[in-house]
Formats: structure tokens, sequence, C-alpha cells
């Protein structure tokens, strides 16, 4: 299985009473991390742009039990040539 990606959602108020959330995710190096999408429009509540970026996140994993993985060779694959088990 390819490895988890780290994504992380937190919420910025560029302007009082203005609420986005954002997703990022580690790049590289642990000590950067880009931005992956943020809110289009602010909400009202903090709590209301928590639970969109939470949305969007859930949004990353097709499959809800093992999250959102990263692209790559599957590691439970057989190797190239090898006869099928």
């Amino acid at each position: 299985m390819t490895p988890l990606r780290r994504i992380s959602a937190h919420v910025d108020e560029p302007d009082p009473g203005h609420f986005y959330w954002v997703l990022m995710e580690e790049g590289d190096d642990a000590s950067q991390w880009r931005e992956l999408e943020s809110a289009d429009e602010p909400y009202d509540m903090w709590l209301d742009a928590l639970q969109g970026g939470t949305k969007a996140l859930i949004g990353y994993a097709p499959d809800e039990r093992i999250g959102p993985r990263r692209a790559g060779d599957d590691e439970d694959a057989s190797p190239v040539g090898a006869p099928p088990e």
C-alpha cells in the first residue's frame, strides 16, 4: 500500500469574522508545506469553516477505510515478471 498523505486542515481569518478553511500538504522536506486548496467564500463561523475543510479533506480519500494515499507503486503488487499468486 502506498504511504498515507500528510494533509492538514486549518482555518484562516484574514479579516475579522471571515473564516476560510485551508488544506495544506507536507512537501519533500517535513518543514515545507504547500497549499492544496482553500474555501472560495468565507464562512461566518469558525466551526462551519472547519467542518467545510474536513469535508474537503475527506474528499481526498477514495476509500475512507485507508485514507488519502500517495500516488505511486503499490508495495503489495507482484514484482514485474513475477507469476501471479
